[in-house]
């Protein structure tokens, strides 16, 4: 299994998890692999140091050598963060798609269930909504959070 610390064009930072290095770039040349903060599939690898398994157990390390950067650290909370908060709002939201700015105008309207809802529109549909006083908040949520995640 290959692991390699993967970055997107808008330098959001994540972990990719391969079979082999072939698979890898195989994945990347068919757009298969997408950043799971943005969508983006310009990716590209990050140096790091391979992690070595020695006879040395965890609890014999040093704490230097344990505690990650502090900057890391915060990065990968937020980023961390992001992700638990679009899968909670994917997982509590009714997925409308393209018909979101009549479905949110049904609900306004009481002409439909009232119930969070989630989808596409466009700029033009969003400004119209807006117009009409109905709310809402544009949040991109990538593609590969609206399947299954490991």
């Amino acid at each position: 299994m290959k692991v390699f610390d993967l970055c997107c064009e808008a330098d959001h930072r994540f972990e990719g998890w391969f079979a082999s290095e072939a698979e890898y770039e195989r994945q990347i040349a068919e757009s298969l692999v997408e950043c799971p903060f943005c969508g983006s599939s310009t990716l590209r690898k990050m140096l790091s140091a391979p992690r070595l398994n020695l006879s040395h157990s965890q609890a014999e390390r040093a704490p230097a050598e344990q505690a990650p950067h502090p900057s890391q650290t915060a990065r990968e909370q937020i980023q961390a963060m992001w992700i638990q908060m679009a899968r909670r709002i994917i997982e509590t939201t009714e997925d409308v798609g393209a018909g979101f700015a009549e479905e949110a105008r049904r609900i306004h309207y009481r002409e439909a269930e009232d119930r969070a809802i989630r989808g596409t529109a466009s700029a033009d549909e969003t400004a119209a909504l807006a117009d009409e006083g109905i709310e809402v908040l544009a949040l991109p949520l990538p593609a590969v959070l609206k399947g299954p995640v490991q």
